[in-house]
């Protein structure tokens, strides 16, 4: 009797375990498409078409929430003294800065279905930038991997019925800027013991990503924002975008907290879908075949390039 308790037990435990990481999961989905819809209809469809407008938005609402959740001791800060700053943050956001600027710009040109299917290269370049800067280890058996994934998203570019060059070339800065981003924390932050979570992360980061962004608003948007009148301020969407934004690095914390990288990796393949799907049914982007083709390619090529990474860590742990 005590034993079938226990094991009813157990088993609601198990439930209700279960059920968190996978309302973590949907919430992270959830909040990742809602930001880059919104993004997009703020600076497509909304009169509003600053992009470093929108993401100096975004980085004054991190960086004061920020601030106020770890001066209310909600979360403990990583105390850094002023020359770990300067050599191993400031970097960093730099790159976050022109990811995020460029990132957002590439949707005044582009559909959200093709952005996503651009953002597939993204394994290419950070193991190309890994291999150039000594994180990652050149592999044959990789490089194959990286030919797949670039055929794949060529095949979907050459099938874009709306392809924009300029669009293109943001949207690939925003992608070489990421990569080289992810191996500085590597070899800057990891490499030196410094573990910030999303709220830390935000604390130290988006005050340096907003110095670095006023400088491209103030010379290439200011002018344009006091000159113009065919533009107005959409407050409430840019309010939404910004708690959207913050809402999201705070689920990341959460969901990196109960998953594994596989379920990451699972939860990114299904919001990317997601978010084509989306841009199709709510911003009429037009999607052909050769280019859903292209896009499939380079989605099997980037799941084994995953899996084949796991695998690798998998042995080390073991």
């Amino acid at each position: 009797m005590a034993t079938s308790e226990q094991d009813k037990a157990s088993s609601r435990e198990f439930w209700l375990q279960a059920g968190i990481t996978y309302s973590y999961i949907i919430l992270w989905i959830f909040l990742s498409a809602l930001v880059i819809m919104v993004n997009k209809y703020v600076l497509t469809y909304a009169d509003f078409p600053f992009p470093i407008a929108l993401t100096l938005t975004h980085m004054a609402f991190c960086s004061a929430l920020a601030f106020l959740i770890i001066k209310a001791g909600f979360v403990d800060t990583v105390h850094m003294d002023s020359t770990t700053y300067l050599k191993n943050v400031i970097p960093i956001a730099a790159l976050f800065s022109g990811t995020l600027w460029l990132g957002n710009a590439a949707y005044l040109y582009l559909s959200v279905a093709f952005i996503q299917m651009l953002k597939a290269t993204m394994p290419v370049t950070v193991f190309l930038v890994g291999v150039l800067l000594g994180t990652e280890k050149y592999s044959v058996l990789y490089a194959l991997n990286m030919v797949v994934v670039a055929v794949g998203v060529a095949t979907a570019s050459y099938g874009e019925l709306n392809f924009d060059l300029i669009g293109v070339i943001f949207q690939s800065g925003s992608i070489i800027t990421e990569s080289f981003r992810l191996c500085l924390i590597q070899l800057l932050l990891q490499a030196r013991g410094i573990k910030l979570n999303p709220v830390t992360t935000l604390y130290y980061i988006a005050p340096a990503c907003f110095v670095f962004l006023c400088f491209p608003f103030t010379f290439i948007e200011l002018p344009k924002m006091l000159h113009s009148d065919g533009w107005r301020l959409p407050g409430g969407w840019l309010l939404l975008s910004a708690v959207s934004a913050f809402a999201l690095n705070m689920s990341v914390f959460l969901l990196i907290g109960r998953s594994s990288a596989l379920t990451m990796n699972i939860a990114g393949v299904i919001k990317d879908w997601l978010l084509i799907a989306l841009s199709v049914m709510l911003y009429k982007s037009p999607v052909g075949a050769l280019q859903l083709c292209g896009y499939g390619v380079a989605f099997l090529g980037v799941c084994w390039y995953n899996y084949q990474k796991l695998q690798v860590r998998r042995l080390v742990e073991g």
